[in-house]
């Protein structure tokens, strides 16, 4: 049932979406005079007009059905323009009723509080909502129709489907089904135009046949489109089934059936045909092992940096997709057994994840037992659960480079992504000959914008010779468009003045690159690097570019390229992840004052700095709009995350991304309790133990050596 305004936006997005899945035949009844260019199946209902409420067009259209269709179907569904019906749903359901005894089938309704008594109803009587879907029998509908006008003449409310029901139960004498599971399965959400706007993944959503109402028409192809997703895994779950069974005959009669695999195709199937285990996968080495991840409240998990964590988003999305796909085989036979199991929450849960079978789950569930048949209770109740999501086949597709090059030459700006591309250091484009549009030349005169280095220093002058090694090699060499400017204290006491040899150095670099603009500020005071970055962005202008960085990290030219990009005046700061170096005693079995190669980056060299905001670029008028540096934390620590924190309160976008050009450098650490406060020094102590090495490392290498461990007892 629709109207003329909705013809070419509701009624066709109905029809072309689940309208043409349906098994049977679909019609859309409106007003007599109503017109549309869609191509849809238009029944106008003479002498209805579109005024609301419906009560005329309602009832003519069960009419015009029992006179036309009544002898050709089982069932007959009144249905709304902004209902959504799963439609292979709705044949399973109706397959399962006998449809040669009167039924009148709907979600209960009695009216809200307010209607309740002044509907003309009895107490013991009831109607089928509209909204969800109202479902007749043909034994119903032919026994209705008949006495339609009757009904029209002795209407007692406003309501369309409150006057069905009352004409149903007179002349038909069955009331709408009262059955609890309804609710559920013919579904209306309450809060009307805004429905079905946010995520689907909704246990509502995955368990009805009908879902209602979808105000706005483009939403019924995004839910139609969801839907469609659903039942791709309902088929993949069924292939999976299948191919099991398929091994399993093989086995029981011993014959040789055909292999799955099709590796001309590029397709790999027969691990699918494995049984159900968690011992599908058995380690013949140490380092095989999958450890289990623990799941709480929080994600307890031994191969992350933080072994203690938030549950992350990617972790919450698989526990919901996981949970709802077995809540739905629990209540498979709901039906049968006058019960509904709901979900409530995880209690705590392992995953584990085996890269070339399946993710797996053992989860500890809070649930409610809902029994409506018979003895009316609801109980709680706890379910172990063992699940797996078994990986798919592995398809592999390779890509021509005629139609790599046809899909970049469509782009807009097609030239700045090119250079973006080279600058990120993906040197293998440079085998693709593409050819620029001769009405768009090549820019040669744009210069990249100006970075200006603010490292703070105070000793090491080793380290620092290494850092302006890099320096000269990316900066210098390459000519790049960059400023330095170092601001070296005064040492510690008992530590040696360095700091003539820093300016020597400087002077050296200058010497050989006249066109270069390096700067040393000596500070007379105690180190404090909040000082620093602050005497060196004094040297700045407000719309200039700085990269705050330490001496202890390698960079390249790619890490400049990144910092243009997603450092953004007046909207966006860029606060790299860097990589963090273990102990080379611990990761590489080397002396620390060895060379080694600084760009390995893995599990056992190194670790990601996702608690670090030391290495941060923006721009000057950034640093003043946020406050700027606290100036009175003085030595190591504390003053980038306080930094941090003001640039989250202003408003600011953070760009946060891992950089694996910006490596920091494994050096140890000196923490002193005498010079730095108790949260720096907590703080210097947390990051001195945590760059000993990896934890299985460590672990290795006490195994290996049980001396340690013996001489640790001997002396505690």
């Amino acid at each position: 049932m629709t109207a003329n305004e909705f013809l070419d936006n509701r009624a066709k997005a109905v029809y072309e979406t689940w309208g043409k899945h349906l098994p049977g035949k679909i019609a859309f009844f409106s007003s007599e005079t109503s017109t549309t260019n869609a191509d849809i199946p238009l029944i106008r209902l003479n002498g209805v007009d579109d005024s609301y409420p419906p009560q005329k067009k309602s009832f003519m259209m069960l009419k015009y059905m029992a006179e036309h269709f009544g002898n050709h179907f089982e069932y007959f569904m009144r249905a709304d323009d902004d209902l959504y019906v799963r439609t292979d749903k709705l044949e399973l359901f109706l397959r399962s009723v006998n449809s040669s005894n009167p039924r009148f089938i709907g979600q209960t309704g009695q009216g809200n509080k307010e209607e309740f008594g002044h509907l003309g109803l009895k107490n013991d009587e009831n109607f089928c909502m509209g909204g969800p879907g109202v479902i007749m029998s043909r034994q119903t509908l032919l026994m209705v129709a008949p006495h339609v006008r009757d009904c029209l003449k002795n209407l007692h409310s406003t309501h369309e489907d409150v006057e069905v029901g009352r004409c149903v139960r007179k002349y038909a004498n069955i009331p709408c089904t009262w059955s609890y599971e309804m609710q559920n399965i013919l579904y209306h959400n309450k809060s009307r135009n805004v429905a079905y706007t946010g995520p689907l993944k909704q246990q509502e959503v995955h368990r009805a046949i009908t879902l209602h109402p979808i105000k706005n028409h483009t939403l019924l192809y995004r839910l139609h489109s969801y839907i469609q997703g659903l039942d791709i895994r309902i088929n993949e779950g069924e292939l999976v089934r299948l191919v099991r069974e398929l091994a399993r005959v093989g086995q029981e009669t011993r014959v040789s059936l055909p292999r799955l695999d099709n590796h001309n195709a590029g397709i790999t199937m027969s691990h699918l045909g494995m049984e159900l285990s968690l011992q599908k996968w058995a380690p013949s080495r140490e380092e095989e092992m999958k450890v289990w991840d623990f799941i709480s409240r929080a994600a307890f998990q031994s191969g992350a940096t933080n072994p203690r964590h938030k549950i992350t988003s990617s972790m919450n999305e698989g526990l919901k997709d996981i949970t709802l796909e077995f809540m739905e085989i629990i209540n498979r036979v709901s039906k049968e057994r006058g019960r509904i199991i709901d979900f409530k929450d995880v209690l705590y849960g392992y995953v584990r994840w085996q890269p070339t079978y399946a993710l797996e789950y053992i989860l500890d569930m809070f649930l409610l037992y809902k029994k409506y048949r018979g003895e009316k209770m609801v109980v709680p109740v706890r379910r172990h659960a063992y699940m797996q999501i078994p990986l798919g086949p592995l398809y592999i597709r390779e890509r021509r480079e005629e139609d790599f090059l046809e899909a970049v030459q469509t782009i807009s700006g097609v030239r700045q992504l090119v250079e973006v591309v080279v600058k990120n250091g993906l040197t293998e484009m440079s085998k693709f000959n593409y050819k620029i549009p001769p009405s768009e030349p090549p820019s040669t005169t744009m210069k990249p914008k100006k970075i200006h280095f603010i490292v703070p220093l105070s000793g090491r002058f080793k380290t620092f010779q290494r850092f302006m090694e890099d320096f000269r090699q990316v900066c210098l060499v390459r000519e790049e468009n960059v400023v330095l400017v170092v601001v070296s204290f005064r040492p510690e006491v008992g530590e040696q003045d360095t700091r003539e040899d820093v300016e020597a150095l400087i002077s050296s670099l200058q010497f050989d690159y006249p066109n270069s603009a390096m700067t040393v500020l000596q500070a007379n005071s105690s180190f404090a690097r909040a000082l620093a970055l602050e005497l060196g962005a004094s040297q700045c202008e407000d719309n200039s570019l700085m990269f705050f960085v330490d001496v202890d990290m390698t960079f390249s030219s790619a890490t400049l390229d990144r910092i243009r990009l997603h450092t953004i005046k007046g909207q966006q700061i860029y606060y790299p992840v860097v990589f963090s170096e273990y102990d080379p005693e611990f990761s590489r079995k080397i002396s620390s004052t060895d060379t080694y190669d600084h760009t390995l980056i893995n599990e056992d060299v190194g670790y990601w700095r996702s608690f670090g905001f030391g290495i941060v670029s923006m721009y000057k008028s950034e640093l003043k709009s946020v406050g700027g540096l606290d100036t009175s934390i003085m030595g190591w620590g504390g003053e980038d995350v306080d930094l941090y924190e003001k640039v989250l309160k202003s408003g600011i976008q953070i760009f946060r991304a891992a950089d694996p050009d910006l490596i920091h450098v494994f050096h140890r650490v000196n923490c002193d309790h005498h010079t730095l406060d108790t949260s720096q020094f907590n703080m210097c102590q947390g990051t001195r133990y945590s760059t000993y090495g990896a934890a299985h490392v460590l672990v290795k290498t006490l195994l290996e050596n049980p001396n340690i461990l013996a001489y640790k007892r001997a002396n505690p």
